[in-house]
């Protein structure tokens, strides 16, 4: 009885296996992917605690411990860069998310087809384009020969010309307007892909009652939204210690006078890698970065967590 007990718990296993083979291929891209981009570089941190020469190679360079990491906390710009990385981020966190969910309801209260998808690939647009071309439409701006707002903004209120790229105290205002252009179009078209699951008979519900459209927001849509917003927060607290490299390098056009407003750590170890050419530091900072980064994703899932267990990451 036990044999065949157990042939036939074999044979239901193989039957179940069979009907998901599709699915399993259907994953193998993107395992194979995953494991390319993401666990085999992994090798490469040993290079975290090396000199690198490359007479010896990777392999055979000499060990140095922790002395690569020092480089990015004995530098006299250290406060400054780290400063910059995470003041901008949690407010990118906070305004990119309010943001996003403002526009989200907005699209939801369309009710004209047309204008809500051509409203969603306009505000898109922004999310598609290279750095570069944003850094030359932000130059197009700000330029101090004949940039459009010296030229036709600034005269309307009589104010004299600015020359933006020589002025720190401006950039992080400019820099967080950019990225919010940047991003409002992809975190918002996240939030709207949940507000359109929601069942509208809901509303209707809640409109007979009385209910106007801030109450429905505020106990209908917002609830709705409130897991698809603790993941997104909980992702970006996750690289709150990454800067997006092109809008701090690129944006500002690389101009040392901003290097105050500017710098953050990616540019930091970007621009040292440039003079000194030693992998080994620029790869402590990489690994730095990852490890601040998961001791906070861990942290703020912990406090979730603890308030809402459904909402938690992990």
């Amino acid at each position: 009885m036990r044999q065949a007990e157990t042939k036939h718990k074999k044979g239901m296993s193989a039957q179940r296996m069979k009907r998901y083979i599709p699915l399993y291929l259907m994953m193998l891209p993107g395992i194979i992917y995953l494991i390319i981009n993401n666990y085999l570089p992994m090798a490469g941190l040993a290079l975290a605690f090396k000199k690198v020469n490359y007479a010896l190679g990777f392999i055979d360079s000499p060990w140095v411990g922790l002395r690569n990491f020092k480089f990015l906390f004995s530098s006299n710009d250290a406060f400054i860069f780290f400063r910059n990385t995470i003041l901008y981020n949690l407010a990118f966190i906070v305004l990119g998310n309010l943001l996003g969910v403002f526009i989200a309801i907005g699209l939801d209260a369309v009710r004209k087809k047309f204008f809500k998808r051509a409203s969603q690939v306009i505000i898109l647009i922004p999310f598609l384009l290279s750095t570069v071309i944003i850094s030359y439409i932000v130059f197009a701006f700000l330029s101090g020969q004949n940039g459009f707002m010296n030229m036709s903004i600034l005269p309307l209120f009589g104010i004299d010309p600015i020359s933006w790229y020589n002025e720190p105290v401006y950039w992080p205002i400019i820099l967080t307007i950019v990225y919010m252009w940047m991003t409002m179009g992809y975190t918002s078209i996240i939030y709207y892909s949940t507000l359109i699951g929601i069942d509208k008979s809901s509303y209707e519900a809640a409109s007979i009652d009385g209910s106007g459209i801030w109450s429905q927001i505020v106990h209908i849509s917002l609830p709705s939204l409130r897991p698809t917003i603790i993941i997104l927060v909980l992702l970006a607290v996750g690289r709150i210690c990454y800067s997006d490299f092109g809008l701090f390098y690129q944006v500002p056009m690389n101009s040392g006078l901003l290097y105050s407003t500017t710098q953050t750590v990616d540019t930091f170890v970007y621009r040292a890698l440039l003079k000194l050419n030693d992998i080994g530091r620029a790869t402590a900072g990489g690994f730095l970065q990852s490890i601040l980064g998961f001791a906070f994703v861990f942290t703020a899932n912990a406090a979730v967590s603890k308030y809402d267990k459904d909402s938690s990451l992990f």
